[in-house]
């Protein structure tokens, strides 16, 4: 059973990049090269503990459908999505996020295997789990850019609406 493990570097608050990771939207716009897009359960905004999500896409030219669920939810720390129904004949993927220093480190653990016995061994082999990580990464870097983005922003706003002719206590200087 093929095992992906990445971890990504963002330089954004922990609960930010757990609330992107968690979107159907971020999902949905970070997977345009398989025209992901979710079809039914929740078909945007956040996933909580217990909803499924069906996604439909297309890999390898076929077009595919894969209902997940999130079994596992711990804002902002983990949350765990499983394959209910779909072309794997497992698939968990296991998400991490853990403050270090002024940053998240986002962990990816997907464990998944593929059908047809030894067939789909050889298909891991060949193809199958290089395709399965390009996809992680890519949709990583999406979370990581915006969420660094937002986190920049956000940052920006706060020193701007900080008043400029003000001692370290917040009182504006005479």
């Amino acid at each position: 059973m093929p095992i992906i493990h990445m971890e990504t570097l963002i330089r954004a608050p922990v609960e930010l990049c757990f609330d992107l990771a968690r979107s159907v939207d971020v999902h949905m716009a970070s997977t345009n090269s398989s025209r992901e897009r979710a079809i039914a359960g929740v078909t945007s905004g956040m996933m909580e503990l217990g909803d499924t999500v069906t996604w439909e896409a297309v890999h390898f030219g076929v077009r595919q459908r894969l209902t997940s669920k999130i079994t596992v939810y711990e804002r902002p720390r983990i949350f765990t999505d499983e394959m209910q129904r779909g072309a794997f004949k497992r698939w968990h993927h296991t998400h991490l996020f853990e403050t270090k220093d002024d940053a998240t480190v986002m962990v990816d653990h997907v464990r998944y295997a593929s059908p047809l016995g030894m067939l789909g061994h050889i298909a891991d082999k060949l193809f199958l789990e290089g395709y399965m990580t390009r996809l992680l990464v890519a949709r990583n870097e999406y979370i990581k850019e915006l969420a660094e983005k937002q986190a920049q922003g956000a940052a920006r706003a706060h020193v701007s609406a900080s008043p400029s002719t003000s001692d370290p206590t917040g009182r504006m200087k005479q």
